[in-house]
């Protein structure tokens, strides 16, 4: 795990550096392009995203996990998009498949490799501070700019505090700036 840059990681804030990825890893891999649309969409943790299997998630309303750093139980609603792009996805594929099979077969990809993933189209669209925990950051950040819901969105995320939930996706961070950039004496 060399690999991983000490910065914090940050959300995509731009949605046209998000259609940007997504067509370049449409060009590439099916795989990796639904670990993207999938991340930035429900919010989930990467390492427990990595194992579900298409019976977890193929013409379900809800996914249903338990989380493997809170150890808690964790309903999450599948929007109607990402539903569609879990139809087209997974037509191929058995119900006992991970989602995200690594190519030695019989095994989900691990963090490792979803960061490599990650990491190399992030560095062509020109973006830094990418990491694992970028797709949940996007996912929340782009939340909270639409519903302004911080309470939801730290329940979403089962974090101790709205400031811990506004820290995580950078919000803190954009408004520190944006009140300097119209501050002036």
């Amino acid at each position: 795990m060399g690999n991983y840059k000490s910065t914090t990681v940050q959300p995509i804030r731009s949605k046209d550096k998000i259609e940007e990825i997504k067509w370049m890893l449409k060009e590439r891999s099916k795989r990796d392009y639904f670990l993207f649309v999938m991340g930035i969409n429900c919010g989930l943790r990467i390492s427990d995203m990595l194992q579900l299997k298409v019976k977890d998630v193929l013409g379900k309303e809800y996914m249903k996990i338990k989380e493997g750093k809170t150890d808690k139980y964790k309903r999450f609603r599948i929007n109607m998009a990402l539903q569609n792009e879990i139809t087209i996805y997974t037509m191929d594929m058995g119900e006992e498949d991970y989602l995200f099979p690594s190519r030695k077969g019989g095994k989900p990809i691990t963090r490792v490799q979803a960061y490599r993933i990650l990491n190399k189209v992030a560095e062509e669209v020109g973006l830094e501070e990418i990491g694992t925990h970028t797709l949940r950051k996007t996912f929340g950040y782009h939340f909270y700019k639409k519903t302004k819901d911080v309470a939801m969105l730290q329940d979403i995320f089962n974090h101790s505090a709205p400031s811990v939930t506004k820290r995580y996706i950078g919000i803190s961070q954009d408004e520190i700036d944006q009140a300097i950039d119209d501050f002036s004496l």
